[in-house]
């Protein structure tokens, strides 16, 4: 499976993606740390990269956990991962979290991968709902909820607990699949 946009491309984990994602990790670790903690620090080294990858591989094939790498095509750039998490298949629900590496975010390209990957989730692995949770003041992210027509549903209270910080109120975003 691979998804492709403009420039770019999402494609499922693979087991060769450690240098990759473990260079995308070090390189955005300022950006990581507060949402992305438990990745960050899985992903410092190369060999516990390794590790990251051979485990969500393995989650991917389970059905437990999807996660996807961004890629730019011309240079197979690894510039964002997402996640497909927090599943319940008796719901049919999951969520959605994503980071976009520095040198590219503010283009557009986050949502135009959320928008492939909301219908990706809705034909192919039968999901009906999907989720964003997010900060208030992670702009970006809200931009990205937004403009793939995800709904705001509410504040969830001390809904997530940064490294080192009081708990944090988060915003959560739906989109549901279209009965046809």
């Amino acid at each position: 499976m691979q998804l492709n946009f403009g420039s770019y491309s999402i494609v499922p984990i693979h087991p060769k993606d450690a240098w990759n994602i473990c260079n995308f990790a070090v390189a955005n670790e300022n950006r990581l740390k507060r949402y992305f903690p438990k990745t960050l620090e899985q992903n410092l080294t190369p060999d516990l990269s390794n590790i990251f990858v051979e485990k969500k591989v393995k989650q991917f094939e389970l059905k437990e956990e999807f996660l996807f790498t961004l890629r730019e095509n011309e240079s197979n750039t690894l510039v964002g991962l997402i996640y497909i998490k927090a599943l319940d298949w008796t719901k049919k629900k999951g969520e959605f979290a994503y980071a976009i590496d520095y040198n590219v975010e503010g283009k557009g390209i986050m949502t135009e991968a959320i928008q492939q990957l909301s219908e990706y989730a809705f034909k192919n692995l039968g999901i009906e709902t999907l989720q964003i949770i997010v900060h208030k003041s992670n702009i970006g992210s809200v931009k990205v909820a937004d403009n793939c027509n995800f709904t705001y549903i509410k504040t969830l209270k001390s809904e997530h607990t940064p490294p080192g910080e009081a708990p944090l109120n988060m915003e959560l975003y739906e989109l549901y699949k279209e009965i046809e």
